[in-house]
């Protein structure tokens, strides 16, 4: 298998597993898909982030799917060892992703709608980082463009990364603080952000 059927072959399984799989099993729970869709008005720094997001996962596909059409070229062939390690943090970002969402529950949403008040859940890999769904999905992406290091795929990487940071700053940890108040301002404060023991401390004040 070429390096570009390998990396469609783990996004397709990625986001089978990651979205279409647990949406559906959310559904099943719930009687929701747990898709809240892209937050703010258009401009918006929490709908760039949402537009970000959307921009990452569809250059992801296209990623491998234009370089087996002989659109674009790899920035640099890498070598067995690369694509190896790459291929191991592209599993290990899968199987962690899962793993969070799992440890949500009921709580798992794509997106944040105020009407809703979810539980807060700090167990599992929770208790390890605040936001370890994230973690693993930017471990995922960064495994892809290991593997297949095009313009297309680093592109991607970049998108999510800054999707991802402007999501939880911007839009998850201000309406957890306005959620669980205290209780989430203690979690922050003993508990890293994507990392352990990184971005310890409050989340930003409540609007």
């Amino acid at each position: 298998m070429t390096r570009p059927w390998f990396a469609l072959a783990l996004y397709v399984v990625y986001m089978a597993l990651a979205f279409g799989w647990r949406s559906l099993r959310q559904r099943r729970a719930t009687g929701s898909t747990g898709f809240r869709g892209i937050s703010g008005p258009p401009g918006s720094l929490p709908w760039i982030g949402g537009v970000l997001f959307a921009l990452a996962v569809l250059l992801g596909l296209a990623a491998p799917v234009a370089e087996l059409a002989g659109w674009i070229g790899p920035l640099a062939e890498p070598g067995p060892l690369l694509v190896g390690l790459g291929a191991v943090a592209t599993l290990t970002g899968i199987l962690g992703t899962l793993w969070s969402q799992g440890a949500m529950g009921e709580s798992w949403r794509i997106g944040v709608s105020e009407a809703e008040r979810t539980k807060l859940v700090t167990r599992g890999p929770f208790a390890v980082a605040r936001n370890p769904i994230f973690s693993f999905m930017m471990l995922t992406a960064l495994g892809i463009t290991l593997v297949l290091p095009n313009a297309a795929a680093l592109t991607s990487f970049m998108a999510l990364v800054t999707a991802i940071e402007l999501q939880v700053r911007v839009v998850e940890e201000p309406y957890l603080l306005r959620s669980h108040g205290a209780a989430y301002a203690a979690y922050c404060a003993k508990v890293g952000r994507f990392l352990p023991g990184l971005g310890l401390g409050t989340a930003p004040r409540s609007p």
